[in-house]
């Protein structure tokens, strides 16, 4: 697709003028008012208000210096990000990702695909994100503490529990959160739920771990149903090692599929007899070792240098769960011609444009990042409403929750898209949900 309406591709220019050189962020705007243009045409009080304009300029953005002393006795110095986007429907809400690649423009993406992924919840949550340059990988635990501290000693003047929520990402573990959440207790004197993906015993939601990979499944699990078939003796393909792509795997090995693959920063992992997933727990969660560690546990298995090579794998299913761009026009043109049937997307915006362009084109059936993957964030919801309650629901009571939510974004979504003449375009139907509420929302109270 490409900008028709004259508004709109004005209001690209001045995006890419005003924020120049970030390219993840101009990606993910252009995605979006794309999806738009039907919709302003039916609503033109969102141009004539500002709406549009107002939404893709974060309400603020803070930037701050990370000092810290590692194991040897020297400074360090990171930089620190939090980007409040978005706060029409509530509190800002989104993860801290703490990673090498991690820029202002990383975050400014992450942050706008936040708004509209967090109103697709239905849950009262606005869109936020932050981070930090600091890689956790290597570090000892003094060390990753005595970072957190840090980082929070200037982050907590920006959040709060109605205020702006932050929660985990890449490289922001529960190890992570405990720190940053004890720092910010030992400043403020204060105990409620200012983080979210906290230990059980200090706050946490039961489920919480398993809930971006289990709610991707159950996403997928509902297109599928959608389209008269299911994950029951399915291949899948599951790209990255980390919290969502280690809960997809048990997800969809529980729904009757066969996972085959997985990988990390330095490539993957092949079992033709489906990936033996407690010892990717033992070599990851426990280990904290690399993915080709694997073959100690299944030396008949195959590991391959590099990452990108993972999509040549034959597969009725994949589901990126790695990071931003992680399939290309290529690896699309691989999975389509190995006979991919469904690609929905666990991690964010995994998918370029060229990529998405042939799923579609190829009638693959393609869940974007901002619906698939949100059980995250609406786990962490429900995580800051059981806070506020002073109560703790069972793990099979979240989980249901979890389930129905991303039943009904799958619904929300298909009827948008189907509304607006787009049937089964779920990229704009995520779009013009997400972003209806929001617009609505933002209407209603003003220039604000």
């Amino acid at each position: 697709m490409s900008l028709k309406n004259e508004y709109l591709i004005g209001l690209m220019g001045r995006v890419i003028a005003r924020n120049p050189g970030e390219a993840e962020f101009h990606q993910a705007v252009r995605e979006v008012l794309e999806s738009l243009e039907p919709v302003i045409e039916k609503n033109p009080q969102f141009i004539e208000n500002g709406i549009i304009e107002s939404i893709v300029e974060p309400e603020r953005i803070i930037k701050f210096r990370v000092p810290w002393v590692d194991d040897s006795g020297k400074v360090q110095v990171n930089r620190g990000y939090r980007i409040q986007f978005n706060s029409a429907i509530g509190p800002y809400k989104g993860g801290l990702r703490f990673h090498p690649s991690v820029t202002e423009s990383v975050i400014k993406f992450l942050g706008f695909e936040q708004i509209f992924k967090n109103s697709l919840t239905g849950l009262p949550i606005g869109g936020g994100k932050g981070g930090s340059d600091f890689d956790p990988k290597g570090k000892s635990d003094r060390e990753v503490m005595r970072f957190c501290q840090s980082f929070m000693t200037e982050l907590y003047k920006y959040v709060g529990a109605d205020v702006d929520v932050p929660a985990g990402d890449i490289g922001v573990g529960g190890r992570e959160i405990g720190y940053l959440f004890g720092q910010y207790k030992r400043i403020t004197s204060t105990f409620h739920g200012v983080l979210t993906g906290k230990g059980i015993p200090y706050g946490g939601s039961l489920a919480r771990t398993e809930a971006t990979g289990f709610g991707l499944c159950y996403f997928t699990e509902e297109l599928l149903k959608d389209k008269g078939t299911s994950f029951e003796g399915k291949t899948v393909v599951v790209s990255g090692s980390g919290n969502v792509a280690i809960y997809a795997n048990q997800k969809a090995t529980e729904l009757g599929a066969k996972v085959v693959a997985m990988s990390d920063s330095n490539g993957y992992i092949y079992d033709k007899n489906g990936v033996d997933l407690k010892a990717i727990k033992q070599i990851k969660e426990v280990e904290r070792k690399r993915i080709k560690e694997y073959l100690n546990y299944h030396p008949e298995a195959e590991y391959h240098e590099g990452c990108s090579g993972i999509w040549k794998i034959k597969c009725d299913i994949a589901l990126p769960c790695a990071t931003q761009n992680e399939i290309d026009e290529a690896s699309a043109k691989a999975l389509v011609a190995n006979g991919v049937m469904a690609v929905c997307e666990g991690a964010n915006m995994p998918s370029t444009p060229e990529a998405i362009e042939v799923f579609q084109s190829s009638g693959v059936f393609f869940g974007p990042a901002k619906a698939a993957n949100a059980g995250g964030v609406a786990t962490s919801a429900l995580e800051m409403s059981q806070n506020s309650m002073r109560y703790s629901w069972t793990f099979e009571e979240v989980d249901a929750k979890l389930h129905d939510i991303m039943v009904n974004i799958y619904r929300n979504i298909s009827a948008a898209a189907e509304e607006y003449g787009m049937k089964d375009n779920l990229v704009a139907g995520a779009n013009i949900a997400g972003f209806m509420k929001v617009a609505n929302a933002m209407n209603a109270q003003g220039v604000v």
